[in-house]
């Protein structure tokens, strides 16, 4: 039966508040995703040329000597303030609003129209047409230009993501595979703290997910018409050509594109329904003597089948353990009607199977090499990252470390007693550099409300597929949304662990749907056992039944033999009729004996098959 994949988690609290002095250190992973380096870096080092700069050179905050002047005559408010009614303040307190109002006035630059400020220098993002009012930040006197800078900033590094994304999504030919990561990316924009137009964006991926549903409506019709090819032949006394006609049905049914699992099931169960009515009308349009054989034959093609599907898998740890049971099965199963019909289901059975591990003994040692290779160019990378950690210059460094994991996340895996090593020596090189990095930044607070968007998609996310019976594919996100969050860093210590919560709540809620579903599997396959006891038992039966009627007839047959004397022809005759009965029914019996044995064994295996189960 399936294990469930779901395991404790360590809990995670206030690892995701740490700031300023305290060292930050990221959650531990195999493989951390290089693009959170970059997210922790494009903050920092501003050119002292940006054009915003410059600006601010030219209009600084007021001094203390004209600060009678502002408290005079405030000038009208520009563009993007807010002037709220707020309760008497201190002169002090309401002179510095006012040079933060004199300031935002005078301050210019390309996005202030998307944004404004109230008296207490809260900075706002303005609502637009996908977007509503947040607040992305506070300005202070000391603090104005590197919050601006660094929330201008911010919203390059969302643009940049955004054409990643594009560039992902052209490249990509099936589209459904792109679904979750959009959804996750339209969440993160609604709480990312960056200044810039971000409608844009959000208008693309909304055209992107009309395109998946209209994909996923267009790959139903197409499974809908193989339904239909099904359903047609159901009532088919073409047995020979309608079983090649299934045949060719589930090979295209394989190879059909992808559907929601709720929509396959409910096709696939049609098809199902169509495929068992053919087969039952198929098997009872032979004699009964022919019956068992011609099961056996039927068992032995679907094994061959089976055997077929798996023979080009790279699902190497299950399919191997699949052929192993279609061994079993096969051994199990008795002879079919000749010879050369044996032979020839044997051969087909055995040569996918036969290919099957061939490959896998090649992929094995192709993959051995490749870790071998992979290792010796981590190492390089490896130490690239140890020589470059002490390093001041914060932005080109953090550039080049960038650089390492982007192509270290492209090498792919190395050997298992290296994978270790080398990455807790990239991440102690990395950690070393960052957590002095930290020390420098002012705005480390921008890459806590970063993170905290992050992991508000990755909450959004899974809730909205918690509920999910798309078993595999939702695992496999439920999973990666995991891995994803837990290479995300820390959030601000306001949040809590309400976030974590959530998330891991969702998380388990999932996995214990998937377990509750798969022992209701179970419960169905052991009621399916159950009833063939049933059946095989009420065989048995039968023949037991018609066994002794024959052993009766045969003790009387002997008996009117042994009490008859040859009178005359008549008497003669009748001696003949009786001989050639007990003849005839003594022919009889060691095949229903055999037949009863057969279905003995058989119902000893069904029974041990159900005590596996139990």
């Amino acid at each position: 039966m399936e294990n469930s994949t779901d395991q404790q988690l360590p809990e995670q609290g206030n690892q995701d508040t740490k700031r300023n002095d305290e060292t930050v250190q990221p959650m531990e992973t195999k493989e951390t995703n290089p693009t959170d380096i970059q997210q922790e870096t494009k903050m920092d080092d501003f050119s002292t040329e940006d054009p915003k700069k410059m600006v601010l050179e030219e209009n600084p905050l007021p001094q203390p000597e004209i600060a009678q002047a502002l408290n005079e005559d405030i000038p009208s408010q520009p563009e993007g303030q807010i002037i709220s009614e707020e309760p008497v303040v201190s002169n002090e307190t309401e002179v510095g609003a006012n040079r933060l109002q004199q300031f935002w006035g005078s301050y210019n630059f390309a996005e202030k129209h998307l944004c404004k400020i109230d008296q207490q220098g809260n900075l706002f993002r303005i609502a637009s047409k996908h977007l509503s009012e947040k607040k992305i930040g506070h300005l202070s006197e000391s603090n104005a230009h590197a919050v601006i800078e660094a929330l201008v900033e911010k919203f390059k590094e969302v643009e940049q993501r955004h054409e990643n994304f594009l560039s992902e999504w052209e490249k990509q030919s099936d589209v459904l595979r792109m679904h979750g990561k959009l959804e996750r990316n339209k969440t993160y924009l609604l709480n990312t703290p960056a200044l810039g137009n971000l409608d844009p964006m959000l208008e693309k991926y909304n055209e992107q997910s009309i395109q998946i549903n209209k994909k996923l409506k267009e790959n139903e019709e197409i499974r809908k018409a193989i339904v239909e090819k099904a359903s047609l032949l159901k009532d088919s006394d073409e047995f020979k050509n309608a079983s090649e006609e299934f045949k060719n049905i589930i090979r295209e049914w394989k190879q059909a594109p992808y559907v929601d699992k709720k929509v396959s099931d409910k096709l696939w169960q049609e098809i199902e329904d169509a495929r068992n009515a053919f087969y039952e009308r198929k098997r009872a349009n032979f004699e009964e003597v022919e019956k068992e054989m011609m099961q056996n034959l039927d068992l032995k093609l679907e094994l061959c089948e089976k055997a077929e599907a798996l023979a080009d898998s790279e699902d190497w740890r299950t399919s191997t353990e699949t052929y192993k049971a279609l061994m079993e099965q096969w051994k199990e199963i008795g002879r079919v009607a000749s010879h050369e019909k044996n032979e020839e289901l044997w051969s087909r059975f055995i040569t996918p199977k036969n290919k099957f591990f061939e490959r896998k003994d090649n992929h094995q040692s192709q993959i051995r090499a490749e870790q071998d290779e992979n290792y010796i160019a981590k190492l390089k990378l490896v130490e690239q990252a140890e020589a470059i950690k002490e390093n001041k210059s914060w932005k080109e460094t953090a550039d080049e470390y960038a650089k390492i994991l982007e192509e270290w996340k492209s090498i792919g895996r190395v050997p298992k007693e290296h994978s270790d090593e080398l990455w807790e020596r990239m991440q102690t090189a990395k950690n070393h550099f960052f957590d002095a990095k930290r020390q420098q930044s002012e705005i480390y607070k921008i890459s806590l409300e970063d993170n905290y968007a992050r992991k508000k998609s990755l909450v959004d996310r899974i809730e909205a597929i918690k509920n999910s019976t798309n078993w595999k594919e939702a695992t496999l996100e439920v999973n990666e949304l995991m891995a994803v969050w837990k290479t995300i860093g820390p959030i601000p210590r306001e949040y809590g662990d309400d976030l974590w919560e959530h998330f891991i709540s969702a998380r388990k809620h999932f996995f214990k749907q998937k377990d509750e579903d798969r022992k209701d599997r179970k419960q169905k396959f052991i009621q399916r056992i159950q009833n063939r006891i049933a059946q095989s038992n009420q065989f048995l039966s039968t023949l037991e039944e018609e066994l002794a009627e024959d052993e009766s007839k045969l003790e009387e047959f002997n008996e009117i033999l042994s009490n008859t004397e040859e009178e005359d022809a008549k008497d003669k005759e009748i001696k003949e009729n009786i001989v050639r009965l007990i003849s005839q029914i003594e022919s009889k019996l060691p095949n229903r004996k055999a037949k009863i044995e057969n279905v003995k064994e058989q119902i000893a295996e069904l029974e041990s098959k159900l005590q596996d189960e139990d």
